[in-house]
């Protein structure tokens, strides 16, 4: 069994980087806008990178919600970008 490393979290309200390295995106928190129907997408180096995870939000959305990503997580190899449609914010957690 190996040894569980550190944990981190970043939160955002706009696009943008989250971690400019190698790296497991193991979960989030989104916070959607209320009565909006929104997306949150995760890509693997920089805006134009590939798309490793979306996540639409209903417009029905109201209150934080969290997602688990199963097993050792998703890994970027580059770098975790995080473009934001219409949600208020998203939490990212990763290590």
């Amino acid at each position: 069994m190996t040894m569980q490393y550190d944990v981190k979290a970043t939160t955002r309200t706009d696009d943008g980087d989250i971690y400019t390295m190698r790296t497991r995106v193991k979960g989030m928190v989104i916070s959607p806008t209320p009565g909006s129907a929104g997306t949150v997408v995760l890509k693997d180096g920089g805006t134009s990178g590939t798309t490793r995870l979306t996540i639409n939000v209903a417009s029905g959305a109201t209150s934080p919600f969290p997602v688990v990503v199963p097993g050792e997580g998703i890994v970027f190899d580059t770098s975790v970008y995080l473009d934001l449609t219409t949600v208020a914010s998203v939490t990212v957690f990763y290590g």
